[in-house]
């Protein structure tokens, strides 16, 4: 839902606060709210938190709590549900403010976990696609459980290529070898009654 108000500059957006506990993005200028996720969309997140653990430090890894400057028709803030940082992005962080900013390297990894609808399919596939590629991010996971599928897609010349993994075929990162997970794996983290 988008909030009715003057086009915000990144600088108002960085020190807006309406008093409540409510995660907004920001789109063009404009404050989108970021309504709770789903319990599976949250689970599946949770799960590959868990699995980067074994190779990754905790250090460099962020749940739904560290917004990236991204660029559109003006300045965007997105809220990945899962990112694993850079020791040089770490270090660029410094205990500030948990935003990412133009000037700061990108992360290594960006994972989203797309909520049911055709506006957030949308945003996931097409517009965070083309921001994070712009960005430099090496590798962008879409993980998807309407459509039972986990999307990995790897910069390539400022290009994405793209890679599709369903059942039990297992995910092929370049940037995380060592993860030997299952497409099946990942999307049935967030099953109330897993098989």
């Amino acid at each position: 839902m988008t909030i009715a108000t003057q086009k915000l500059t990144l600088e108002e957006y960085l020190v807006y606060d309406n008093g409540t506990d409510t995660q907004y993005e920001l789109i063009d200028g404009e404050l989108v709210a970021m309504p709770p996720e789903s319990d599976r969309n949250n689970l599946i997140a949770l799960y590959l938190l868990t699995e980067f653990l074994k190779f990754v430090s905790i250090r460099l890894i962020r749940h739904k709590d560290t917004e990236i400057v991204v660029t559109g028709n003006r300045t965007r803030v997105r809220l990945p549900d899962l990112m694993i940082l850079t020791e040089e992005l770490l270090t660029a962080l410094g205990g500030k403010r948990a935003t990412i900013t133009q000037d700061m390297p990108s992360p290594a990894l960006v994972v989203e976990v797309v909520s049911p609808g055709k506006i957030n399919e949308d945003r996931d596939y097409r517009y965070k696609r083309s921001e994070y590629a712009a960005r430099g991010i090496l590798e962008y996971w879409i993980i998807d459980p309407q459509k039972e599928q986990v999307t990995v897609l790897t910069l390539v010349d400022g290009f994405y290529e793209e890679a599709l993994f369903q059942e039990d075929e297992i995910i092929i990162s370049i940037t995380f070898a060592l993860i030997k997970l299952t497409a099946k794996q990942i999307l049935t983290a967030g099953d109330n009654n897993p098989s």
